[in-house]
């Protein structure tokens, strides 16, 4: 195995790493962040990454060697002290292990959409765990894709990934150029639009979910508080509501697709 073992944060071989706390500049240069064993494992094993190094701790190591042993052999491992990786992100942001990974290529909504019977739609939610959260539920509920509007946060981004549970990395995902305008090609391949919303006039999911109708679906959801725009809801073919206690006005984002999602594989 190529295990390097660095000389502190300022060795000049593990550079690349002092960027992980700028997503903007690694996003720029073409790459992004795997954090954490599982994540950086899953990002190895794909054939689909390329990984362009690999900063471990001692632990992280022996976690990994197997894994290591099986790596490409042009893929750099730096063995570091725990307290080196403080150092050159300024963050305790490790967990001992850390890859840089080069992004693959965006794919259209179009791709997305092709077969898919089932996809999530999200507008405007910038929040990285929220966005790592509906990821996860995707996966997790066999949903086929999901689609971004502009202003959403970056699937990619270290943190997202990370809540994700690594599904960031298999479930197909792109990002619209407009919005709210592609809806109506969303419609046009064939997808009944349901927007996710605590607002009237609306219907429960469990009528939605037990009304005959389009076997592909759209679920589209919105930033928790504003939730969804009037022109979103006003272009959906279905306005779908959670019921919900009183006591509190809303789900958090991720939550609810995940009940949506779960519902539509039980009708």
């Amino acid at each position: 195995m190529r295990f390097e073992r660095i000389d502190g944060p300022e060795d000049p071989r593990v550079a690349g790493f002092r960027e992980v706390p700028d997503p903007e500049r690694l996003q720029s240069q073409g790459l992004f962040v795997a954090e954490g064993r599982l994540v950086v494992r899953r990002v190895l094993e794909d054939a689909r990454y390329r990984v362009r190094a690999v900063l471990v701790n001692e632990a992280s190591m022996r976690q990994l060697t197997s894994v290591f042993e099986r790596s490409p052999a042009d893929c750099p491992i730096f063995l570091a002290e725990s307290r080196d990786f403080v150092g050159l992100t300024g963050h305790d942001l490790h967990r001992g292990c850390l890859a840089l990974v080069e992004r693959p290529a965006a794919v259209s909504p179009e791709s997305v959409l092709g077969s898919a019977k089932r996809i999530v739609i999200l507008e405007g939610i910038a929040n990285a765990d929220n966005v790592g959260g509906v990821f996860r539920n995707a996966a997790a509920f066999d949903a086929d894709g999901v689609l971004l509007s502009p202003t959403c946060c970056d699937p990619l981004y270290r943190k997202a990934i990370r809540t994700s549970m690594g599904a960031v990395l298999h479930v197909p995902f792109a990002r619209f150029d407009e919005w709210p305008a592609p809806l109506i090609r969303v419609r046009v391949s064939g997808f009944t639009i349901a927007a996710l919303t605590p607002r009237e006039p609306s219907e429960s999911l469990d009528v939605f979910c037990g009304r005959a109708r389009s076997e592909r679906i759209a679920l589209v959801a919105g930033t928790e508080g504003v939730g969804l725009s009037a022109a979103v809801e006003a272009a959906a073919d279905h306005r779908v509501r959670i019921p919900i206690s009183g006591a509190v006005d809303s789900l958090n984002v991720a939550v609810a697709v995940g009940i949506a999602l779960y519902a539509l594989t039980r009708r």
